[in-house]
């Protein structure tokens, strides 16, 4: 099988994650509680004060553009971009609900940013740079349109051996269909996992790195079964990998992942520990 572009790659995230923005519209109370510590981080990490213009990378339902909207102020501007529309379209709802005008939502490809130079203060981003598929391009772009002085503060997942909260479900479809083992270089969860990976590509187009750091959370769940109904509302690429198996095959994946997650229980409610990775650099005054 050829290698698809990166138009074709593209292509395929923006339609995957269209597929799932409802389930991330429905789960958006829990995640937005779950993962503030590191929306918090990123905003200070970018040194984010009121009256900043701030662009966030991967922006989906809003998430951490819509605090960066909190912090910089009406004074301020903040613009988030994502592939999916769909996705946006929660979170320019929820930018409405919230009274905040001065917050804005684009379609666009983070490699093509379409944006004057020198136009922002700060850039943000969540779990976005990891699947690109020409992260440096995407990097340089990131240089070209922040001021001089400006910030980058990224956050990517860290190794999947300290990430049950994606690791698990993955390695219970490994025992029931054979996948091809991942390309290290190519787009995916944990491209950027390795330490210096990041940092090392935005020295290469010129940033200043000011840290590159893990740290480590838990995210928890009612039940194993509410982990695996979020799972298959959210995830694009296990829903990829569920659409290849036979009706059989999917309910003993099922039942194999509700008894790996039953296995971090702790007080009657599923413990899920997960590191990240929080890359932040300046562009030269």
């Amino acid at each position: 099988m050829p290698t698809p572009t990166p138009a074709e790659v593209i292509e395929a995230q923006r339609q995957d994650w269209n597929r799932v923005a409802a389930g991330w519209d429905k789960w958006d109370s829990y995640f937005s509680r779950n993962m503030t510590f590191i929306n918090h981080r990123l905003v200070a990490d970018a040194r984010l004060q009121p009256g900043l213009r701030v662009l966030d990378l991967g922006s989906g339902t809003g998430y951490p553009a819509l605090l960066a909207g909190d912090v910089v102020g009406s004074e301020g501007s903040v613009v988030g971009i994502d592939l999916a529309e769909s996705m946006l379209a929660v979170a320019t709802r929820k930018a409405k609900a919230l009274g905040m005008q001065h917050v804005t939502f684009r379609t666009g490809d983070v490699t093509t940013l379409p944006f004057d130079s020198e136009s922002f203060d700060a850039v943000i981003s969540r779990f976005c740079l990891m699947f690109l598929p020409e992260i440096p391009k995407a990097l340089k772009e990131i240089i070209r349109v922040l001021k001089p002085g400006g910030y980058v503060a990224a956050a990517v997942w860290s190794a999947p051996e300290k990430n049950p909260f994606i690791r698990v479900p993955m390695d219970v479809i490994k025992t029931i269909t054979s996948l091809p083992p991942p390309d290290p270089e190519a787009p995916g969860v944990f491209r950027l996992a390795k330490p210096g990976d990041l940092k090392g590509m935005m020295e290469g187009v010129g940033l200043s790195p000011l840290g590159d750091e893990e740290f480590t959370a838990d995210v928890t769940y009612a039940t194993a079964e509410e982990f695996f109904s979020s799972l298959m509302d959210i995830a694009a690429p296990i829903q990829n990998l569920f659409a290849t198996l036979t009706a059989e095959q999917k309910i003993e994946a099922e039942r194999g992942i509700v008894k790996a997650v039953n296995g971090y229980r702790h007080h009657h409610r599923i413990v899920l520990p997960i590191a990240v990775r929080i890359v932040a650099a300046r562009k030269p005054v």
